[in-house]
């Protein structure tokens, strides 16, 4: 049998660097310095470069930041992390972020989304 994808309309941002995501510094959140609870605006996440909320900064104890990506060859250094319905993913710099049917988030290659998207009117 064959299936055809049911039309689904999407919300899409290309990522390129810590912080490009709309929802990033969306919220206030609450954390601890100086052993004091407090709250911490977007703004002042933003303007001291706090990683962002949807993609994160790209860590690794294997990976050393300045290896090249199998798949952009840029180094790891400015690429990012997402958690995904199932785990986490590398975001390469323009790689589009795509907000799933559920308000999940997950990344996806540029070559793939031109193939499978286009602007809804």
């Amino acid at each position: 049998m064959k299936y055809r994808k049911k039309p689904v309309v999407i919300e899409a941002t290309q990522w390129f660097k810590n912080g490009d995501h709309p929802k990033d510094f969306e919220t206030v959140v609450h954390g601890f310095e100086n052993g004091q609870l407090r709250e911490f605006s977007p703004e002042h996440r933003r303007s001291n470069g706090w990683e962002g909320q949807v993609v994160r900064y790209y860590r690794s104890p294997v990976i050393d930041g300045q290896y090249a990506c199998k798949h952009c060859s840029q180094i790891m250094h400015v690429h990012g992390w997402i958690d995904t319905l199932e785990g986490g993913h590398i975001v390469c710099p323009g790689d589009w972020i795509i907000t799933g049917v559920q308000g999940e988030h997950y990344p996806c290659k540029p070559e793939i989304f031109a193939a499978t998207y286009e602007v809804a009117e």
